[in-house]
């Protein structure tokens, strides 16, 4: 009796239909807007990301050139060998990663101050170079050899250099590319370097920002509409009975459900996987923060334990110094001024290491306090350079800081002289058991 007198008051199941499927076309409609806003946002992050990540890249490989053309330099000063001089001057005058990625980070206005920054670790490297060249020079002239890169023809060596022996050629050559002089540069690089990541991951942090605020606006309207189509659908099933709208149903309990969308489907499904494979990036590179925190003493920042076992037996042994490092007396320095003196010890101790040490060498922190230096492409006629920095530890650490001054006692092993890795760290640990027995405040070569 009331669907008779709606009836006749104008209701009508038919209209309702009739309204039902107006209402469907306009939200697909919308729905059909909003996904274009939504792949369109997508898109527009991809773009933004995919740009910072390059520029990320280009800043990194500045330094990567630098670090090899050290490397290659250091390695020909200390052998003479002019397969090194060679790798220098291909990635100099052929690669060019440093130019390349000065050229690609000034095409965009955005990165105005991380171009700056990196065009100042440019002019660091470049002044680096100059070093390198007359170092390099040295060796040719103690060599004696009569082909070598045009660009070092023109360098000449001062009256003093160019009067030395052969021997002292290649002793200052190595001399010069270890010098505090030339770590400076190599500190004034990184520094930069380190700034221009920065500036580009403060930029990419705010673009995203932005960019998931927007999307997370317009996923919101898209779940709206969604929801407001599934209320339609199960108000059509419960009016015109079996109309076929069952698969909608089960899309709609998916979505809820928060089950993956097959690619299949609608536009916005392919575009969410998109997004879930940027995340997967982001959870990617967490894990390699954790990997970080994982092979790191968290007081220090040396390597840990877990880091030495995995560095050990990978670095090349016949090129290398162990040095095994005990602080001296560290119980009784923590029982008269507490373990927050000690932390301050062992964290200074470190930095004094890091200090005198090449980038390239590995710093690890044992346990309690015991510490070594893994120091690689070091020939083993390098002793007297080994020495020097020794003897500049021993007396930086003697000065009170935030804590008295102490000492430590060392144990020097080069993997030339030990047929494994084993029987390397064994003579470094016979090595330091004899300063320690000779009274500590020391070091001892292994024989």
């Amino acid at each position: 009796m009331k669907i008779r007198q709606k009836q006749h008051n104008g209701f009508s199941l038919r209209i309702f239909n009739l309204w039902m499927v107006v209402a469907a076309i306009v939200m697909t409609a919308i729905m059909g807007y909003s996904t274009y806003r939504l792949s369109s946002s997508f898109l527009r992050l991809k773009e933004a990301t995919d740009k910072h990540i390059a520029m990320e890249d280009a800043a990194t490989s500045l330094m990567d050139a630098s670090d090899y053309l050290t490397e290659r330099a250091q390695r020909f000063a200390g052998t003479g060998n002019m397969a090194f001089l060679e790798e220098y001057f291909t990635e100099a005058e052929e690669s060019t990663r440093r130019e390349k990625a000065l050229d690609q980070m000034n095409d965009d206005p955005l990165y105005d101050t991380a171009y700056q920054y990196l065009e100042t670790a440019m002019e660091a490297s470049l002044e680096l170079m100059n070093l390198e060249y007359y170092g390099m020079k040295l060796v040719i002239e103690a060599k004696g050899y009569q082909y070598y890169p045009e660009a070092l023809k023109d360098v000449g060596l001062s009256e003093e250099d160019a009067a030395l022996s052969p021997d002292e050629k290649m002793y200052h050559a190595a001399q010069l590319l270890l010098s505090n002089d030339y770590y400076k540069l190599k500190d004034v690089i990184r520094s930069n370097m380190k700034r221009s990541l920065k500036e580009i991951k403060n930029l990419t942090r705010k673009e995203e920002e932005a960019s998931l605020k927007l999307l997370q606006l317009e996923l919101n309207i898209v779940r709206l509409i969604i929801l407001l189509q599934t209320i339609g659908f199960l108000a059509v099933v419960w009016m015109t009975s079996r109309l076929g709208i069952h698969p909608v149903l089960e899309a709609a309990d998916r979505i809820k459900e928060d089950d993956p969308l097959p690619e299949i489907g609608a536009s916005e499904f392919r575009y969410l996987a998109q997004a879930y494979n940027k995340m997967y990036d982001v959870y990617k590179r967490s894990l390699e923060s954790l990997n970080f925190k994982a092979s790191h003493d968290e007081l220090t920042g040396a390597y840990n334990r877990a880091g030495y076992d995995l560095l050990l037996p990978v670095i090349d042994r016949a090129s290398a110094y162990l040095l095994l490092f005990d602080i001296d007396n560290f119980k009784d320095i923590n029982d008269q001024y507490g373990h927050q003196i000690g932390d301050k010890i062992l964290a200074r101790f470190v930095y004094v290491l890091k200090k005198n040490f090449r980038a390239d060498d590995y710093i690890c922190r044992l346990g309690g306090d015991e510490f070594c230096v893994l120091m690689i492409h070091a020939e083993e006629k390098w002793k007297d350079l080994l020495i020097d920095k020794l003897e500049k530890i021993r007396a930086e650490l003697s000065i009170p800081k935030e804590h008295p001054g102490f000492t430590v006692s060392c144990g020097i092993a080069h993997g030339s002289k030990a047929k494994d890795t084993a029987s390397l760290v064994r003579m470094a640990d016979e090595a330091l058991y004899r300063t320690k027995k000779n009274g500590r405040d020391g070091y001892t070569f292994a024989d």
